[in-house]
């Protein structure tokens, strides 16, 4: 299983939220490349980073800094945050980045999403973030109409071939994993599964680990020091896993 640390960016800060919650932000880093080099020197393969202006927006303000990781790290490099048109995703992989992460956009234009998986393909993956088992949209303000493991089901059908799901009640609040909803996902979907939201002690990663899931994404646990990041990697890959 691959460990992706993430790295929230806000005003070219590495910030926190707690819960999606623009109010309840934490600022841990003035220098979001330095944290990410931290990462690469613990043996991390690959970064998780959202642009929480981006989300907001659907702009890119945050592509400087995201740029400056990718130079200073050459590390495998995902993106959400307000990824809505073509044109963004097209931005983002000109330049480089790995794979973008499509959330709202995914739920609201089924048409913008097969014409972008079409094109890109595995550069995608969609983000299903879930609250009171509904897929969660708008930088997790408002639900959709879409049950949680139904939309799951849809992007399967649309060659969606990762799916980074969250359970928006455990993001940021240290209460361990829902390894119930990664179970399940897991018994009927046969995608790329990466695990976000709670991921707060080296249980959680040996029980995602041992649900073979593609990967689990590793935040305020790190900033914290409640994990040791160079031993969750080295957990995790106790089952090799590849990008």
């Amino acid at each position: 299983m691959l460990i992706f640390p993430a790295i929230d960016l806000y005003g070219g800060k590495a910030v926190r939220l707690y819960q999606g919650d623009y109010e309840k932000m934490t600022v841990y880093s003035e220098n979001p490349p330095e944290i990410a080099a931290d990462f690469k020197s613990a043996g991390a393969s690959c970064i998780h980073v959202v642009d929480l202006e981006g989300a907001k927006t659907g702009e890119t303000p945050n592509l400087p800094t995201i740029l400056r990781i990718q130079e200073e790290t050459g590390l495998f490099i995902e993106v959400g945050g307000g990824i809505r048109s073509m044109e963004t995703v097209k931005k983002y992989l000109d330049a480089g980045i790995d794979r973008v992460i499509l959330g709202t956009a995914a739920v609201t234009d089924p048409e913008f999403l097969k014409e972008v998986v079409a094109a890109y393909g595995g550069h995608i993956a969609v983000g299903i973030d879930i609250r009171d088992g509904m897929a969660a949209i708008r930088g997790w303000t408002e639900k959709s109409a879409w049950p949680a493991f139904d939309f799951a089901e849809r992007m399967k059908d649309f060659g969606v071939s990762t799916l980074i799901v969250t359970d928006i009640t455990r993001d940021g609040a240290m209460k361990g994993t829902n390894t119930g909803l990664y179970r399940e996902l897991r018994a009927r979907l046969s995608l790329q599964i990466i695990a976000s939201g709670g991921v707060s002690t080296l249980s959680d990663i040996r029980a995602l680990r041992d649900q073979d899931l593609y990967g689990a994404i590793i935040g305020k646990a790190y900033y914290t020091g409640a994990i040791d990041l160079r031993e969750a990697i080295a957990l995790a890959e106790e089952k090799d896993t590849e990008i």
